[in-house]
């Protein structure tokens, strides 16, 4: 399913802890990398030649690091910012998953997502997956480590039933047929929009819910051996969200990256990048563009 995978690094120590957990991809089929390192210059031409020189070492020593831990691994350069050029060589070499860390560079505290993340998942036409990278602040600079798990064993899908989540789904289900452990779909039903006015009709929305979410899991249980279980909450989306997969010690967030509504989402403004930026767990956006598993 993501055969060929393409992996954002700035180079930095905390690109190193993020490659160490792919192989937590390798259950869904990862065999083939390709590291790209964008040196943002777009407009200074004549500079590009020199810094890629100084950064092919670096580059070097990770791709080392990739083919180690068993993936055939090829390296790209790019000259222009760094979420455009990992959108267009993922897309001109046919992969089918795009990685990032939620840190990157200079690792500011005062930034939940490295600037990298930040505007990748905004532009992302492919899944992208977004590992998410601990502090550990021992010294003034402050370093970090990823979390890296068993990305197979628990998936959350947290589904609103749109367009979108349904194209998410459909990765769910290749998930599913590769050996996933366990998989909890959820739906939120959210508090805002039904109190003051519609709480005398929740009853009947979890129940035409609760059959919708009957039919994604009868879909499940007919490709796998997974153990599927079906959770109806109410609150907030994004809090529920995130307290279930802290709670469940699940391991991979999948969800789509619009809901909804018709209105282009604000970044970071909708749920599923808000699940991004407070979630522990690493987290698969499938946006309303992706191609079919």
């Amino acid at each position: 399913m993501f055969e060929k995978i393409v992996v954002a690094t700035d180079l930095s120590p905390a690109s190193d802890r993020l490659i160490s957990c792919l192989q937590g991809l390798r259950p869904f089929g990862a065999r083939e990398a390709i590291l790209v390192h964008a040196l943002g210059i777009r407009h200074l031409e004549a500079m590009k030649y020199e810094l890629a020189r100084l950064v092919e070492p670096r580059l070097a020593q990770q791709r080392t690091e990739m083919e180690v831990h068993g993936f055939k691994t090829d390296t790209r350069i790019a000259v222009g910012p760094p979420p455009l050029e990992v959108d267009r060589v993922a897309k001109a070499e046919g992969a089918s998953l795009v990685v990032v860390g939620s840190h990157g560079g200079t690792l500011a505290f005062e930034m939940p997502l490295g600037s990298c993340a930040h505007a990748l998942i905004h532009h992302a036409t492919l899944p992208t997956l977004v590992i998410r990278m601990r502090m550990i602040e021992k010294d003034t600079l402050g370093r970090c480590d990823a979390l890296c798990i068993d990305l197979s064993k628990r998936i959350l899908f947290p589904t609103d039933f749109s367009d979108n989540a349904e194209r998410a789904f459909a990765y769910v289900e290749k998930m599913a047929e590769t050996g996933v452990h366990h998989i909890t779909l959820l739906h939120v039903q959210d508090r805002e929009r039904i109190e003051p006015h519609l709480q005398d009709r929740l009853e009947e929305f979890n129940s035409i819910d609760r059959a919708r979410l009957d039919r994604l899991a009868t879909s499940l249980r007919s490709r796998a051996t997974a153990t599927v279980a079906i959770e109806i909450a109410y609150g907030s989306p994004i809090r529920e969200i995130v307290n279930r997969a802290n709670a469940q010690a699940d391991t991979m967030i999948v969800m789509g990256s619009q809901g909804r509504g018709r209105i282009p989402e604000t970044f970071l403004g909708s749920v599923s990048h808000q699940v991004v930026w407070l979630a522990t767990v690493p987290v698969l956006l499938v946006p309303a563009v992706a191609p079919a598993p």
